[in-house]
């Protein structure tokens, strides 16, 4: 039985009963607290009196849960009487009383050495767990890192060691943060700010966690946060000049100056290099972040993840990722769970995020016991077996020693670790909004109640360490620092800063461009490439069925007929790992491949061990990192986006298991990588892979949605493929690395193409040619009458039923590029055709899906000609469940765009 569960009396005297006469009937756990107590109770006074051991092993259960339930009783919200008892946490629930409290007991590790007064050991307890910190660490599984925690927490009882420099530090690190926010309001008055005060304990916890970060070896911060204090932490902690931030504010820029569509001023990221006090080097960097609260979490460990891949070893020492989020996103958002969950899996982790939660105890203007089931909002990071710290938010000493501890926590252990800051919100939600209407007693409390920057200034004044002239110059010089920045910038035109980013991006473009980008691998390179994948280890067994596949892909290669999907995927991977472009793949089972088609990893028949061909190719080669992820598309995904993001030269792929699936990650397309570029000048090259097309598996298993990213397509902003051959894959997936510039990549990838003997490429085709945004029909001649346009897995039907019923008058094209629309092309190849007078668009989706109501404009505009449709009726599901319906809504609409077929051979008349 597990110690933290609730103990009683009588349940303590049963299992000491159990261990005097047969210890092997108990856990190892309970014989080693009986055997410890009973030998420090032999040790004590009473020598070996079993009364005094009982009581003994009750003290030791009362410690134990001091140390594990503690935190019930700890002083942590400003804006409540601290609480006085727990009854789980008296003494009769031990079977011990007040006349107990001047016997002597051990308490090692406690109190060291020898035995104590009760009194005093729950006294070092309450003081520890019980004061302005309250810990919640003993569900960590590992005893070393208890241990470690109770070792760093209970000598000092979890107090902060500070000198008088420290302490006066700390005040100026809270006067700027206060008197900040109150600039702001006095200048900008009812502009939406996201004030920190109420929070302010918040900078000084930043710049000391840094610091000892710092000491550990961190040479980068990446940031995550919402609104809530971003203007604060970006003047205060990253040092952006309070110029730019009110240049901001007053929208002084010069309109000829702007690029993109821009962002409010509480959602834009920044990038800066800093010296710490003893010239260190220090690089953070403030993730870009839309209103969508903790959509950013998995960016920025993404982030962190690829400047820790792009360092030597121990990238996850000089890289630290920390996230700062709100009490009611915490609880409520499931990307929270996603983005922790990845903190331990080998393709995701970072070593150890620090998570602060700016706990205002309101979300909008909904109350704790309306927004999560649970008494902590941190409760769902009990998942990760880390230290949960709640802190006093007005107990700045408390955050400060805190902070200590969740640097050292992370560096020691490589895990996260998680700090509850307890604290409220001045105002409302945002500096329009009226909190009285809603929580009028939880604010008149706030009302009442001091800034933290002056109760702590008088504390020092009290205790001698400054003067009241001290602190008034103090504030004198930092309102003089404000006001000199805004008279600078107030009634005058600014600049419109530049982004700042990793120096990667520096030779980058972000301007897409038509003009052809050489892709082709010469054929001695192909053939030695496929040559390398084929190869295993001496001893190595491939599974029977799949060395068949293996050897077939190895004779296409060589035999230069034949290229599959996934052949040419490998092909192209193999090129560019060699030409030294690492590749990163991941999502739901894409080692295997979610149809079985890629093997990217095989797996020794006789003994289970992986061997990946991808990774021994030859000397010098790139690395191929391919990882199946955890079952979350939206953290996932936004993982990927903010590693592509990071590594311009890293072709970064993610594929969804089905293309449907990227549903559930819509948040991250929309705020991220559709917008990403127009909202923050922020270039990204990653690549969705989305199995896409109608096979009769439903609605769930059909539709990458295709129009939902079509609907999102301007300025260039996103790069949508459908290709049909694998020969225009290989020259894609090419053209990610090898092009100018970076956009994101879509691809409707397919599943029944996968194996279809028509959907083949050849060697040549990979040889000498290059990606084309629009396929002619090379079988057609310029006289004939009818022209279908269509786009995947159709086409293959569509040329089955020409030669079946010899339908020689019509032509179909294929538009393999869907965006950026390749109008130039188009415009071509439609000039062919001139004495054609039917034109149609042909597809598998329902009329108001698919790419139908994107296409249909821009070809009409291009043929100036009636443009007819033949796919599925509108639809607001994407597909039929029932396998009948299906066949026959597919064959009717290539019976309506060819012509039916009659079985025996012709034309139905």
């Amino acid at each position: 039985m597990n110690l933290s569960e609730t103990l009683s009396a009588d349940f303590i005297d049963a299992q000491y009963r159990k261990y005097k006469s047969d210890p092997s009937s108990l856990s190892d756990d309970w014989q080693f607290f009986f055997k410890g107590f009973e030998l420090a109770g032999a040790t004590g006074p009473a020598g070996a009196d079993p009364d005094q051991a009982l009581r003994q092993a009750r003290v030791g259960a009362l410690i134990h849960r001091y140390r594990d339930i503690g935190h019930l009783l700890a002083c942590m919200d400003p804006l409540s009487a601290c609480p006085t008892a727990h009854p789980l946490l008296d003494l009769d629930a031990f079977g011990l009383d007040t006349a107990d409290l001047d016997r002597l007991f051990a308490a090692p590790g406690l109190i060291e050495p020898g035995p104590a007064p009760l009194k005093e050991i729950v006294g070092r307890l309450k003081q520890t767990y019980c004061h302005s910190i309250g810990v919640e660490y003993m569900h960590l599984q590992d005893p070393d890192e208890r241990r470690w925690l109770q070792a760093r927490m209970e000598p000092v009882k979890n107090r902060a060691d500070l000198s008088a420099a420290d302490r006066i530090d700390l005040l100026k690190k809270l006067a700027a943060a206060s008197l900040f926010e109150k600039f702001l309001n006095k200048k900008y008055v009812g502009v939406t700010r996201f004030s920190l005060e109420g929070g302010e304990a918040l900078i000084p916890f930043l710049d000391v966690m840094r610091r000892r970060a710092v000491e550990a070896g961190c040479r980068e911060i990446i940031l995550g946060m919402a609104h809530r204090g971003r203007l604060n932490v970006l003047c205060n902690i990253l040092g952006k000049p309070a110029e730019e931030i009110f240049s901001e504010f007053e929208s002084c820029y010069d309109p000829q100056d702007l690029v993109g569509s821009g962002d409010v001023k509480y959602h834009i990221g920044y990038l800066t290099e800093h010296r710490m006090a003893d010239g260190t080097p220090l690089s953070l960097y403030l993730v870009s972040n839309p209103s969508h609260l903790e959509a950013v979490n998995p960016v920025v460990e993404g982030i962190a993840r690829a400047r820790q891949d792009g360092l030597a070893d121990g990238g996850d020492k000089m890289v630290l990722p920390v996230l700062l989020h709100g009490d009611a996103a915490f609880a409520g958002q499931g990307v929270v769970a996603e983005t922790l969950n990845m903190s331990q899996l080998k393709g995701y982790r970072t070593g150890g995020t620090v998570h602060v939660i700016i706990n205002n105890q309101i979300g909008y203007t909904t109350l704790p016991e309306d927004a999560r089931s649970t008494r902590y909002s941190t409760d769902v990071a009990k998942m990760l077996m880390v230290p949960i710290f709640h802190v006093h938010g007005e107990d700045p000493e408390a955050v400060v020693h805190v902070a200590r501890l969740a640097a050292d926590y992370r560096y020691r252990f490589g895990k996260d670790v998680v700090i509850d800051l307890v604290c409220y919100r001045r105002y409302g939600h945002n500096e329009g909004d009226e909190p009285y209407f809603t929580q009028p007693t939880m604010y008149q409390r706030i009302r009442q109640r001091p800034s933290l920057d002056r109760v702590y200034g008088d504390g020092l004044v009290a205790d001698g360490l400054v003067s009241k002239t001290d602190v008034a110059d103090l504030e004198r010089s930092i309102n003089s620092r404000l006001d000199k920045a805004y008279e600078e910038i107030h009634g005058s035109t600014c600049l419109f800063p530049e982004p700042r980013f990793f120096k990667e991006w520096e030779m980058v473009s972000g301007s897409y461009t038509h003009d052809p980008v050489e892709t082709a691998v010469d054929k001695d390179t192909l053939v030695q490439l496929a040559n390398r994948l084929a190869a295993v280890p001496d001893g190595f067994t491939v599974h029977p069925r799949l060395k068949g596949v293996l050897d077939k892909r190895l004779e296409a290669a060589t035999s230069g007929e034949g290229i599959d999907w996934a052949g040419a995927e490998a092909l192209a991977f193999a090129s560019l790992l060699a030409e030294g472009h690492t590749v990163r793949l991941s999502g739901q089972d894409v080692g295997r491949g979610t149809f079985s088609q890629r093997h990217s990893v095989l797996w020794d028949y006789e003994t289970g061990q992986p061997h990946v061909p991808l990774n021994h190719l030859q000397a010098g080669q790139a690395s191929f990192d391919v990882f199946n992820s955890l079952l979350a598309e939206a953290g996932v995904l936004g993982f990927e986006y903010g590693y592509a993001v990071t590594r311009p030269q890293t072709l970064t792929l993610w594929e969804a298991q089905f293309g449907d699936f990227v549903n559930n990650a819509q948040c991250v397309i929309d705020l991220f990588i559709a917008s990403g570029q127009d909202k923050w000048q922020q270039l990204c090259g990653l690549t969705l892979l989305l199995p896409h097309g109608w096979e009769g598996l439903g609605p769930e298993h059909s539709s990458a949605r295709l129009e939902r990213f079509l609907q999102l397509c301007a300025g260039d902003n996103m790069q949508v493929g459908n290709p049909t051959t694998p020969a225009q894959y290989f020259h894609l997936l090419r053209r990610q690395i090898r092009a100018p510039f970076r956009k994101p990549l879509i691809l409707m990838t397919p599943k029944s193409l996968l194996r279809h003997p028509m959907a083949v490429s050849s060697l040549k085709d990979l040889t000498g040619g290059r990606f084309r945004p629009v396929l002619d029909d090379a079988e057609a001649t310029a006289s004939v009458r009818k022209v279908i346009f269509c786009s995947g897995k159709i086409y293959y039907q569509l040329i089955t039923r020409r030669q079946q019923i010899n339908a020689a008058d019509t032509a179909i094209l294929r538009l393999e590029q869907l965006y950026p629309f390749p109008e130039k092309a188009v415009r071509a190849v439609i000039g062919r055709y001139k004495k054609a007078n039917a034109w149609t668009w042909v597809q598998e989706e329902p009329e108001n899906m698919g790419a139908w109501q994107f296409i249909r404009p821009r070809l009409a505009a291009l043929l100036k000609k009636p443009l007819g449709y033949v796919g599925r009726n509108a639809s607001a599901s994407p597909a039929t469940g029932f396998p009948r319906v299906y066949k026959m809504e597919q064959d009717g609409i290539v019976d309506r765009a060819i012509g039916p077929h009659n079985q025996a051979g012709g034309m139905a008349g």
